[in-house]
């Protein structure tokens, strides 16, 4: 593709937290000529506004991606041809975006070797009736201006001053001979490629739920490193605003509508967490960055009926917001509303049942698995807004059964792909500017190149992005396999994350376990890859690697004369179970050693993220889902039923005791959300590509549990939709099952249970256990004498 190649900037002047650096307006007056299609090609390094003859036609919030700019630079069309008339303006205005990305400094944004101010490159080409092309291109006729917005920057928020608008700026009679000439730019060292993600949409417009008077609480100590001179004093702690509570902890953007006196500054702060004494905190998601600058907006009024602003560049994660300067004749319930947004994601999967504990908690994971996708998966939408490949890496099944992330994940596996060393190591945020190879990965964050990539393939039977990844899968095995012990274990990264009562850092099941069955997984996975993708001498590699691996555990991490894995903790046998460290002929014995370590724990888990994620899966192939779902739904700690007890909409980053549900750390994150692709797959009983065999291949293998009078689930396959529901009618159970004709499987009942034919007690189906997948309503009883 003909990319425009030249990149044009309004400013030299960096904008930083000391001193701010409007956004720039860019703009251009053209005549349009003659043609059959136009097409506009565009990118920023940075984000950009587009705007032709004064009309935003943006695909979305910031665009046109977040990545790396020295790794790649993306590039959006968009068809123009019903928009043009004779004369015309096309208009841009210009956010930092990664490009100067100040509130990244923790992860070392700051200093990265791309950072610069941002730019943009456009083109405008003509199609004409005979096919030629004429290609327009920007140069330093383009004008540019400052722009109200006087401050931006993903993380910190949005600043603007509406007094500094200019009246039709984006009209095509606007005269900006006044205005500069752009400058050229630096020109990006990434590649040029057109952005394939979802945009990032606004989905929903809430109104708050609560409007009232509140404080934000005095207690903050953000890091040291943090501690930096700003050009405005936006410290309100301890101070009292007005409320707007939304009901909901989700992630976008907000829109403000103002009757404002001229020069009256408004500042609202963001917040997800309200204390035991009724106050809004920041402590937990603005410690990153200076005293007001964390998720922040600030407006100043230019004295017009019915202001409206909504930010720009930025986006918060949110359930409150505390506004500071508002009169209280100024204060309704369409004050401020809450945008929700995030990439534009389907859904493909979803449940519902007889239990409101379980129908609030899935609840609560889309909010969070939506929240957390702004291109790619981050870990939260308020203190981060990383792109963290551990947690991706363990919602990866979830996502993939639930909604339609495929697209966007191959978009970011390209930059995975281009974030990794030359010796192979995966950094553990992507993008990143260099940060993440010292700290913050591992086997079980760097598992999410082959985890995405085995996730599409097994669920919309797609080898493209395996095929784009084979040589940066086959570059990691050989990085891991050079990191091994003496003893053939491998010991680099983080752990089980987040274990209840732990340390972050601190798990009970050893590093070197976790890594060595996670490496282990990786090199199963990549046989698979490749021996679908045809590489002959890649899978023969990565099968040794898998064998050598598994041999290490089983001989220094198993204890073979009681199945039991080293440390005797949930994490490290159930993972050890489903991984496939021990036999076939030993997980009987090994799921009893599970049983066990659970009871210890008086039936709660006691895992983290690595853990939670195989856990309950392997109890249910115990046959052990009841106990399972006692787990999951029991509201005393640690469990997943206390988050409704402790209030929250969303799934937080960990499990808290009561007495430290003021000191949380994120209440926003999606890894420990797995629970919803476990009701789906194993008690609506929805199995998808079980043998990996075919994305149209299912078992329908419910698990029915006694708490549950109802069970409802459905998932759109590429053959079509699979419905499943089941209902209590005495003591059987009625299963009806809708599916394609080209879906292919079976129907297993759980042990114990059989069909029942009332026209034909002699029937093939009658007191059968297993039968193809037939679509139709089945009676089911337990196997009594007949």
């Amino acid at each position: 593709m003909n990319f425009p190649s030249v990149f044009y900037k309004a400013t030299k002047e960096l904008n930083t937290y000391e001193k701010h650096v409007n956004a720039p307006y860019i703009r251009k007056n053209f005549k349009a000529d003659a043609c059959d299609k136009a097409i506009i090609t565009v990118s920023s390094a940075g984000f950009y506004d587009l705007y032709l003859n004064g009309r935003k036609i943006t695909k979305g919030l910031l665009a046109p991606y977040i990545s790396n700019p020295d790794d790649i630079i993306y590039f959006d069309e968009y068809d123009v041809t019903g928009l043009l008339k004779e004369n015309n303006s096309v208009c841009l205005i210009l956010g930092n975006g990664m490009q100067n990305s100040i509130g990244g400094r923790v992860w070392d944004f700051d200093i990265a070797r791309f950072r610069n101010v941002p730019s943009f490159a456009m083109s405008l080409t003509y199609i004409k009736s005979d096919g030629s092309e004429e290609i327009k291109y920007a140069d330093e006729s383009f004008k540019c201006h400052p722009s109200p917005i006087i401050f931006d920057d993903l993380r910190s928020g949005c600043f603007y001053d509406a007094n500094l608008e200019i009246d039709d700026w984006m009209s095509p009679s606007f005269d900006d001979s006044s205005w500069d000439n752009v400058m050229k730019a630096d020109m990006p060292r990434g590649e040029f490629r057109l952005c394939e993600a979802d945009p990032i949409v606004i989905t929903q417009e809430v109104n708050p739920v609560e409007i009232k008077k509140c404080r934000l609480d005095s207690e903050f100590d953000n890091r040291d490193n943090m501690k930096l001179p700003t050009q405005m004093n936006l410290d309100f702690h301890g101070q009292e605003g007005t409320l707007f509570d939304f009901g909901k902890n989700t992630a976008g953007i907000c829109r403000l509508k103002v009757n404002g006196k001229k020069g009256q500054k408004i500042c609202i702060i963001f917040s997800e967490l309200k204390l035991g004494n009724g106050n809004i905190s920041v402590k937990n998601t603005g410690s990153f960055y200076p005293v007001g600058y964390g998720q922040t907006v600030y407006y100043v009024c230019k004295g017009a009926n019915n202001e409206v602003f909504e930010p720009a560049f930025c986006y918060m994660g949110y359930r409150y917001a505390l506004a500071f300067g508002l009169d209280e004749v100024q204060i309704s319930d369409d004050t401020l509303t809450m945008l929700v947004a995030n990439s534009d994601l389907k859904e493909r999967a979803n449940f519902e049942c007889s239990d409101n504990i379980m129908n609030s908690l899935g609840k609560m994971s889309r909010i969070s698995d939506l929240a957390n996708f702004y291109y790619f998966p981050t870990d939260c939408p308020h203190r981060e807004k990383n792109g963290w490949t551990g947690d991706a890496a363990v919602s990866s099944e979830r996502m993939m059964l639930t909604l339609t992330p495929e697209n966007s994940y191959r978009e970011w596996l390209r930059n995975i792909c281009k974030a990794q060393r030359g010796d192979g190591a995966l950094p553990g945020i992507v993008p990143t500017g260099g940060w993440g190879f010292d700290w913050g990965n591992g086997p079980a964050w760097d598992n999410v190149l082959t985890e995405l990539c085995w996730q599409i393939y097994r669920f919309r039977g797609d080898l493209t992005p395996a095929k784009e990844c084979s040589e940066s899968i086959f570059r990691y095995l050989s990085y891991i396999s050079q990191k091994r012990r003496d003893d053939g274990l491998i010991e680099i990264g983080l752990g089980d994350w987040l274990q209840p009562l732990k340390g972050a850092g601190d798990p009970t099941a050893p590093l070197y376990l976790t890594d060595s069955v996670i490496s282990m997984y990786i090199c199963r996975k990549s046989m698979d890859l490749f021996k679908a993708l045809g590489l002959t001498y890649h899978y023969t590699f990565a099968e040794s690697l898998y064998n050598s691996f598994r041999n290490s555990i089983r001989e220094n991490c198993v204890d073979f004369s009681t199945m039991t894995v080293r440390s005797h903790c949930q994490t490290a046998q159930s993972i050890c179970i489903y991984y496939g460290v021990f036999e076939d002929s030993e997980k009987a014995k090994a799921c009893d050693v599970l049983l066990d370590i659970i009871h210890e724990k008086n039936d709660h888990f006691d895992c983290g993220m690595i853990g939670i994620r195989t856990l309950f899966h392997v109890l249910s192939d115990c046959g052990q889902s009841e106990l399972a779902y006692r787990m999951i739904t029991r509201t005393d700690y640690p469990s997943y039923g206390i988050l409704l007890r402790q209030g929250l909409t969303s799934l937080p980053e960990d499990f808290l005791p009561e007495e430290e549900w003021d000191s949380p750390n994120s209440l926003n994150h999606h890894f420990m959300g797995d629970i919803i692709n476990w009701f789906i797959q194993r008690i609506a009983g929805i199995r998808v590509n079980p043998r990996n065999k075919s994305c149209n291949d299912f078992d329908i293998s419910p698990a029915f549990i006694s708490q549950l009078s109802s069970v409802k689930a459905h998932y759109d396959a590429p053959c079509g939709r699979v419905e499943v529901e089941w209902k209590k009618d005495g003591d059987n159970i009625l299963l009806n099952i809708s599916c394609p004709d080209e879906a292919g499987g079976y129907i297993v009942l759980p042990d114990g249970w059989c069909f029942v034919d009332e026209n034909n007690s002699r029937s093939k189906l009658s007191r059968a256990a297993i039968f193809n997948l037939v679509p139709g309503e089945y009676k089911v009883s337990k196997q009594y004498s007949f």
